[in-house]
């Protein structure tokens, strides 16, 4: 990859669309993960206003310090970027009473942590779309391609929930390579990828059961033989990789296609 065309690239993409969405610039989260720290950079660079927003939900620490310090570098960096930190863990809680009395249910402990995880990633967006309504911005996401059109890997409407996706065209490692030339910190580079939505430090790895270059190369795979690869040529491993890649892509695909409308007929109206 021409990792310095891809960065120009996108800086350019990212002033174009603003300009002629006529507005004033970008809102990102910064989460303490190579993907926001790449994207945050990136709309740092076009020149326009930039809001970043460190929005911790009982975070660990080390998660909310590398999203600080992450957020204190553009901001040293960049007279274009500015800050708000707004904690959400008392809008969570309040939430997760009103669930826990109101909505819950019978629903097993699974399910209820499912829920109210994708609720975190919700809150979320619903405070980046405010920031952004209130200062005519964008929101931009920080979504790869690896999680928005291979596994699914985000929340529908959380997210997912986004105006503009810089970096969707390009695999977690390709992330990688441009963070290393953007100089994103160490700490960001070598941590653990984890979307931050669990009390009990979950990586992405845990959570899906294989590596981003694993599923990059299930992804490789799946798009070269149309879903249906030579599946009795792969290793045990690949094998394995392949069907998790599979059941997500099925399962999440709801995410990557328009929603569904029931048409009407002319016949009928």
């Amino acid at each position: 990859m021409n990792t310095a065309k891809v960065i120009e690239r996108i800086i350019s993409w990212l002033d174009t669309y603003v300009a002629e969405s006529k507005t004033n610039g970008f809102v990102v989260g910064v989460s303490g993960g190579i993907d926001s720290a790449v994207v945050s950079t990136l709309c740092a660079k076009t020149g326009r206003d930039v809001v970043l927003m460190n929005l911790p939900i009982h975070q660990p620490a080390d998660q909310i310090t590398r999203g600080e310090e992450h957020i204190e570098k553009l901001n040293r960096e960049f007279n274009n970027v500015s800050v708000l930190n707004v904690d959400l863990s008392s809008l969570y809680n309040v939430f997760v009473d009103v669930y826990d009395d109101q909505i819950r249910g019978d629903a097993g402990d699974d399910t209820a942590l499912l829920v109210l995880g994708n609720t975190r990633s919700r809150l979320r967006m619903t405070t980046l779309y405010a920031v952004a309504g209130t200062r005519n911005m964008l929101v931009c996401g920080t979504g790869n391609k690896v999680e928005d059109f291979g596994v699914g890997f985000y929340t529908k409407y959380g997210d997912g929930g986004v105006d503009l996706s810089p970096i969707a065209d390009l695999n977690k490692s390709e992330v990688y390579e441009l963070g290393k030339a953007l100089d994103i910190s160490k700490s960001i580079i070598e941590a653990q990828p984890t979307d931050g939505l669990w009390d009990d430090r979950r990586t992405d790895e845990d959570q899906i059961g294989a590596t981003y270059p694993e599923l990059e190369w299930a992804m490789q795979v799946w798009d070269q033989y149309s879903g249906t690869p030579p599946v009795n040529e792969f290793s045990s491993r690949q094998k394995e990789v392949f069907k998790i890649y599979k059941e997500r892509h099925n399962a999440n695909k709801h995410k990557m296609v328009p929603i569904p409308v029931c048409e009407i007929s002319d016949d009928l109206r």
